[in-house]
């Protein structure tokens, strides 16, 4: 059976009708789609609707590739059509059929790849529909097949096997488990936003306007007139986050195809984007600076932090990447197995104090004054936990982390850190690791604390570890090591190879935790910060008294003093200083 299509309230719909009509060999005359749903709600073809409505042709046809190209490497073989709008349309046949449930679950995480997809189709199970080629368009026209008729009619009678439909799920693991993450988090911010008295600032914001500008092309035509207007705004916005022109360009045939789309093609583009780039990062530049003392917010989790006042240099630099090396042998020997009778609480301060150590390589002194937001950023956490966990740490160290200045102002807690006596022979003793330590990586951001020490125990120790050997060197517990060991391999970080783990050099964990939606978290707590700072140096600035300086407090021409009357005054002030 098949709908016809019509206006209803000025949209044009596909509505229930009483009476399905059937599908037979006379083609209809009138726009007509048909079910993707069988009468038992499960699927037989898994339908890919990419629209203009939802960003623009460029977006589209980039769109259509680069779903073929999966589609290719998974071993599928699909049907392609195209409308006269410019949408496209693919179709992948299934052998067997598959539940409803499911076929949403992999349409909805192939949208995190194609911005232009509706999964509309999938998402309503009694009317979910689409045009299949030669249904007539309600613009005028008709639906036209791409794929060639004989390998169309091939496809769909040797339809996919379960074993291809399996590699594509394979393949979109990030997206899937995005996907549920995503969900989960929806659940429980409208939860949270019932609440009464609760903030959204407090929960995390929405996606960034110019990044979905970026990905989709589409923009608010009352706020930009033009196509150009809208591409300076995203280079403009790049360029205040520390993007590099390499980075823009090697995006914009990634995830920003909405930014090649604003160009009208790529000779267009090739001509333009090194001028407008120039022009953007100049326009960055003329933005006022920050007022003295003020510390300027960080653009990103991996930005050098600046001091906020507190912290002098109090070593060399040679010292500090010294002291950091021993202090790292103390970590990985002693302090580890010691935090892991704290629980899940002692997860969080092994990477707490990962954090201090990397932060010390990078600002290269012993001195730390870093906030709580800083080390949030680079832990994934909520800043109130760092708040709670640093002086948790401070007792848990054994004197390695020391606070010597309370946060005032602008200024955040001072930490010494310092390698103790006791630990020195064993600091001495112990030869130091390759690489480089880290609180957590972006991509650990979603796959958890357990799956970042398990990674680490695999790329920084000296030889392939096995299974037993990673459980005994990070004191963590086996069924959790396996599960992190599971889910890395099941995203190709690690593999496992004669019962050996090693690292998988070839997998991008950047690109990896886009897929996963690590990066776009990591820019919302970012914003969320700088909004939160830039509200407390507001009430600082409203509130803070200034300090009185020396010439204020004294005056050295005024009688500050009170010369005592003598003993024989009779007077009232002669007998109160004989009583005092």
């Amino acid at each position: 059976m098949y709908r016809r299509g019509r206006w209803v309230k000025g949209r044009f719909q596909y509505p229930r009708p009483a009476v399905a009509p059937r599908i037979t060999a006379t083609l209809p005359k009138q726009p007509a789609a048909v079910l993707v749903h069988g009468p038992d709600g499960s699927v037989a073809t898994i339908c890919l609707d990419l629209d203009t409505s939802k960003a623009l042709q460029g977006v589209v046809d980039d769109d259509a590739r680069r779903l073929g190209e999966l589609l290719e490497r998974c071993g599928i073989r699909y049907v392609a059509d195209y409308s006269p709008s410019g949408g496209r349309h693919l179709y992948v046949p299934l052998a067997d059929r598959v539940t409803a449930a499911e076929a949403r679950e992999v349409v909805e995480a192939l949208t995190l790849l194609a911005p232009s997809l509706d999964p509309g189709p999938h998402q309503n199970i009694t009317d979910g529909c689409i045009r299949v080629p030669g249904s007539a368009h309600k613009a005028g026209g008709h639906q036209v097949l791409t794929t060639p008729l004989a390998t169309a009619y091939d496809t769909l009678r040797r339809r996919n096997e379960a074993e291809a439909w399996n590699a594509l799920r394979r393949a979109l693991a990030p997206e899937l488990r995005r996907r549920r993450d995503l969900k989960a988090r929806a659940a429980k911010l409208a939860t949270i936003a019932a609440a009464p008295g609760t903030s959204p600032l407090s929960f995390g914001g929405s996606q960034s306007p110019m990044r979905v500008l970026a990905r989709t092309g589409l923009y608010d035509t009352n706020r930009y007139a033009s196509p150009s207007e809208a591409r300076m705004a995203v280079l403009n916005h790049f360029a205040a986050c520390g993007w590099t022109l390499e980075q823009v360009r090697r995006e914009m045939a990634g995830q920003l195809p909405g930014l090649a789309a604003l160009y009208k093609d790529k000779s267009h583009s090739d001509r333009l984007l090194d001028k407008e780039w120039a022009n953007a990062c100049g326009w960055v530049q003329k933005k006022p600076a920050p007022k003295t003392g003020a510390p300027s917010s960080l653009i990103n989790d991996t930005s050098r932090p600046q001091p906020t006042g507190g912290a002098t240099k109090t070593t060399s630099k040679a010292g500090a990447h010294q002291l950091v090396n021993d202090l790292e042998n103390v970590l990985y020997a002693v302090l580890d197995h010691r935090l892991k009778e704290r629980g899940r609480e002692g997860l969080s301060l092994r990477l707490l104090l990962r954090a201090v150590l990397g932060y010390m390589r990078t600002m290269e002194t012993d001195l730390l004054d870093v906030g709580c937001r800083t080390f949030a950023s680079a832990l994934g956490k909520h800043h109130g936990t760092v708040a709670r966990l640093l002086p948790a740490l401070q007792s848990a160290s054994d004197g390695i982390l020391t606070k010597v200045s309370a946060a005032r102002g602008r200024n955040a807690d001072t930490y010494l850190v310092q390698l103790p006596s006791h630990f020195e022979q064993l600091a001495r003793d112990l030869s130091w690791r390759r690489g480089k330590i880290y609180g957590i990586r972006p991509v650990f951001r979603v796959l958890g604390d357990v799956a970042a020490l398990t990674y680490e125990a695999i790329e920084r120790g000296r030889l392939s570890p096995t299974t037993a050997e990673i459980v005994r060197s990070t004191a963590l517990s086996r069924s959790a090591v396996d599960k992190a060991l599971a889910e890395m391999a099941a995203h190709n970080m690690i593999q496992r190879s004669n019962g050996l783990w090693t690292v998988v050099v070839a997998t991008n964990l950047t690109d990896l935790a886009r897929r996963l939606g690590a990066l776009d978290d990591a820019a919302e707590q970012i914003t969320r910060h700088r909004l939160q700072r830039a509200r407390w140096h507001a009430w600082l600035d409203r509130h803070l008294v200034p300090e009185l300086s020396e010439n204020e407090v004294y005056d050295a021409e005024a009688e500050t003093y009170w010369i005592p009357p003598d003993e024989d005054d009779g007077t009232y002030a002669g007998h109160v200083w004989q009583a005092a």
